[in-house]
């Protein structure tokens, strides 16, 4: 005869919760295991390893870290920052706006110097839309922080 409450098992009142059953991808260390906190929108990202190339800007964002988990970890922040620097930015822009600036940026890769010069580059464009007014757009691009620059020439794809 095996005394209550001495043999692991619950106090005969006392009612049996079954075991919580972890469903595929809901544990951390499932490989497919996405953050609750993401949307549906954003759990499409792929879980592993990937080769990056560090030119100077993460090398430089990098520096200090001692391993790979710093270093994963710093890279992640700063991108979710940024994500969502680019979420709270930008500028209403009519569609021929968007098409000028579009075509400024059509040069590829946009340094940061770059994209200060947006402003100057609508100037000096000889890109012709109906509906665009070059002076309304350059002065609106002036007065506007370069998180605002930034996130426009994302939104562009650039």
């Amino acid at each position: 005869m095996a005394l209550q409450g001495t043999d692991m098992a619950p106090p005969s009142d006392c009612p049996r919760d079954p075991a919580p059953m972890s469903e595929p991808g809901n544990e951390r260390g499932d490989p497919s295991w996405i953050a609750p906190a993401l949307k549906a929108s954003e759990q499409t990202r792929n879980v592993g390893k990937t080769n990056v190339f560090f030119g100077p800007p993460l090398a430089i964002l990098a520096d200090g870290q001692k391993n790979t988990l710093e270093i994963s970890g710093k890279l992640n922040r700063t991108a979710e920052r940024y994500l969502e620097i680019l979420q709270h930015h930008g500028l209403d822009l009519s569609e021929p706006e968007r098409k000028c600036l579009a075509h400024i940026c059509h040069i590829g890769y946009m340094s940061p110097l770059e994209i200060h010069e947006l402003p100057y580059e609508v100037t000096l464009t000889k890109f012709e839309y109906d509906g665009l007014d070059k002076g309304a757009l350059a002065t609106k691009l002036e007065q506007t922080s370069f998180a605002d620059l930034v996130s426009i020439v994302e939104s562009l794809g650039f």
